[in-house]
Parts: structure tokens; sequence; C-alpha cells
């Protein structure tokens, strides 16, 4: 089986601003553990139900007033992650 057979068609982007609760309801709904953030038509990072985890439950912050832009991991670095050459 080749990746681009298994991998997830149709990926969401979502914005930097897009609140936390928001993107692990879509994880959800999507059965995904991950979605890339878009700002101005650039990849500029991607939010795994790992951030979310790590950097907002174990840290005891407000889920409820964080973004994407407050948990994800930042850099272009992630473009492989999300778009391998199939």
């Amino acid at each position: 089986m080749k990746a681009k057979e298994a991998m997830h068609k149709g990926v969401e982007w979502v914005s930097p601003d897009t609140p936390v609760t928001g993107i692990a309801k879509e994880m959800l709904e999507q059965d995904i553990g991950a979605l890339p953030i878009d700002e101005n038509d650039r990849l500029i990072g991607i939010v795994r139900d790992r951030d979310i985890t790590l950097r907002a439950v174990a840290n005891s912050k407000e889920i409820s007033s964080l973004t994407a832009r407050d948990v994800m991991t930042e850099g272009s670095s992630q473009r492989n992650a999300i778009t391998p050459n199939c």
C-alpha cells in the first residue's frame, strides 16, 4: 500500500485564530490527529492532538481562551509531514 492510498483526502486548513476547542472538535469529527495552520495562503504550522495535550492541558491553561497560534508547532519544516511526496 502506498502512503497516498492511506492518506486522508481533502485536508482542512484552519487559521491561527481558530479556537483550540474548535480544532479539537474538527479532529474528532474527521478522525484525524493534526490540522495544518494557514495564514495568507501559506503554511505557518500545524496543531497536533499532542500539541493541545502538552501546551494546553498539561500546562493547566484555560483551553476556551486559546487559539491555534497559542499551541501550534511553527515552521515550514512541517510541510513534509503534511504533504508527503507520494
